[in-house]
């Protein structure tokens, strides 16, 4: 069984023996930042696919935000790179839920949190609690959180 680090080294290798910069690079960076991840507590280890699929996030995440910035920036094709460099890592994670599907599981919780008395600001952590596991890795922190509120608002 491969592990996702082991495929992003064997797509590196293809990307570099295919003279691929954007893809070689991008994973490069991507695995240095799972290497510093491993080597980050007091034992080195060897990440998790989960784990490894947090990373990525993480880096994707970080290339979305800079695209964004180099785009107000009056920076476009750094804007650009950056945008391609989040599409090739949004490859490996997971199809990310759709408004209507987050909206659903967001609506289900609100009234699980509410059935179980959670009312007012509390209900907002009684609702992530809830939601946070089904969703993870499936729609980012920003949009569950605004999802929630939208929901105990109306």
């Amino acid at each position: 069984m491969t592990t996702l680090k082991s495929k992003l080294h064997d797509d590196l290798n293809a990307a570099i023996k295919e003279r691929d910069e954007l893809r070689s690079s991008t994973l490069r960076l991507t695995l240095a930042a799972i290497t510093k991840e491993e080597v980050a507590g007091k034992v080195k280890r060897e990440l998790s696919d989960d784990e490894v699929l947090k990373v990525i996030s993480k880096e994707a995440k970080k290339r979305r935000e800079a695209a964004d910035a180099f785009a107000q920036g009056g920076r476009p094709e750094s804007a650009e790179r950056e945008k391609a460099e989040g599409e090739l890592l949004a490859t490996y994670l997971p199809k990310q839920l759709s408004d209507e599907e987050l909206d659903g599981i967001v609506a289900r919780a609100v009234s699980e949190a509410r059935a179980g008395g959670a009312e007012g600001p509390r209900a907002m952590g009684a609702v992530m609690k809830i939601v946070n596991p089904k969703v993870a890795g499936l729609a980012e922190g920003g949009r569950v959180a605004a999802a929630v509120k939208k929901h105990l608002a109306g």
